[in-house]
């Protein structure tokens, strides 16, 4: 595969639009098509990431990569990011990185690079912080996720993948993962024996289990689905599992958590979030409900409680969090699927109907000689 060429002396234009990939056949039109080069410079520090290259996560070898789904239903796109696949190609001046080695893509793939929040590699509340989809890059061209054969980024916002780690199962980790790990980390969330509890049990707050588990936490699932408390206990090893409906068993474990990741996208009062924590307690929001949420004062007052919120993590700090993952063996519950299916998994979404992520097996759907991408 040829690596896009440019202009090499454009520095801050070395970097893949983060899925407009290659060829991504996926793209319709809106990739680039064979024999054709982008007006960027490719060569220096660029990354090319082959989809038909990739490892499986079952037993014996089916050269497949696995990108993880997640579809926002309101606004009606596809966020075609946490990208796993193998090096084919580098770039001159790429370093860190070799042909062959298994790589991730996650939710960003440019920013300005030099500004004081780039140098502190929190590349991902940069004002110019350029999204793997859906973004404009530095040539003013669009990024189109990672629904193709292959995807060329910069070296800077491509990560390591933990080589105990399964490639499907461990995609959702490059987006869920760090969204949860980051608030953790900020907020002084890891201390071993204190109790955190999760509101929400879905992509995020089920990764949130783990990793909190991980940490040496007591964790608490906080749930409005009685269905979900005996798959929860079962395969995730929370601590305990209460329905917020329940007055009494939320009264109770208002006595012993310190934290609470929210997870929970639907609009919903923080009230009944705030009297569940101890003086001092944390709450930390991690998603975007559609509509503002009510903050009551009082409770924060009497009882010296914080709110805050967190959006992913820098480039350093998600590879501290794979590498955190890959020594704990924490991976995302997926279903695994082909791209044929995507219509009936966006039918499911739409009804929440999916433990916890859906992962899309892009190579082995591309070898399918029936496959219409």
């Amino acid at each position: 595969m040829a690596t896009p060429v440019a202009n090499s002396n454009q520095q801050q234009q070395q970097a893949s639009g983060g899925g407009r990939g290659g060829r991504g056949r996926n793209n319709k039109g809106k990739g680039r098509g064979k024999g054709q080069r982008n007006q960027w410079d490719g060569r220096s520090q660029a990354i090319t990431l082959d989809s038909r290259t990739g490892t499986s996560s079952n037993s014996g070898p089916t050269r497949s990569v696995r990108f993880s789904l997640y579809y926002n239903i309101k606004n009606l796109f596809v966020c075609r990011h946490e990208i796993v696949g193998l090096v084919t190609a580098v770039g001159s001046s790429v370093h860190k990185f070799k042909v062959g080695d298994r790589v991730g893509v996650g939710v960003i793939v440019g920013s300005c690079q030099t500004c004081d929040i780039c140098e502190q590699s929190l590349e991902n509340y940069c004002p110019k912080v350029m999204f793997t989809y859906n973004s404009t890059y530095h040539d003013g061209t669009k990024t189109y996720g990672g629904y193709s054969d292959m995807i060329v980024v910069h070296q800077r916002f491509v990560l390591q993948f933990p080589d105990n780690l399964p490639s499907d199962a461990g995609a959702p980790l490059l987006c869920a993962g760090i969204t949860v790990y980051s608030p953790m980390k900020y907020y002084g969330m890891t201390e071993p024996g204190k109790h955190l509890g999760v509101a929400g049990l879905g992509g995020l707050g089920h990764v949130a289990v783990k990793i909190g588990k991980a940490f040496g936490l007591k964790v608490t699932v906080i749930s409005t689905s009685p269905k979900k408390e005996n798959e929860a206990i079962k395969k995730l090893g929370p601590d305990a599992f209460i329905l917020s409906s329940d007055p009494a068993k939320m009264k109770y474990i208002a006595l012993f958590n310190n934290y609470i990741i929210d997870t929970i996208v639907a609009v919903h009062p923080l009230a009944p979030l705030l009297s569940l924590l101890k003086m001092d307690g944390k709450i930390v929001i991690v998603v975007l409900p559609e509509k503002p949420l009510e903050l009551p004062i009082f409770p924060l007052v009497l009882g010296r409680k914080l709110v805050g919120g967190s959006d992913i993590g820098g480039m350093k700090e998600t590879q501290e969090m794979l590498d955190f993952c890959g020594k704990h063996n924490i991976t995302a519950v997926i279903e695994l699927i082909s791209v044929d299916y995507i219509n009936m998994a966006m039918e499911r979404l739409a009804k929440s109907d999916v433990k916890y992520r859906f992962v899309i097996d892009i190579a082995n759907s591309l070898s399918r000689p029936d496959c219409s991408m």
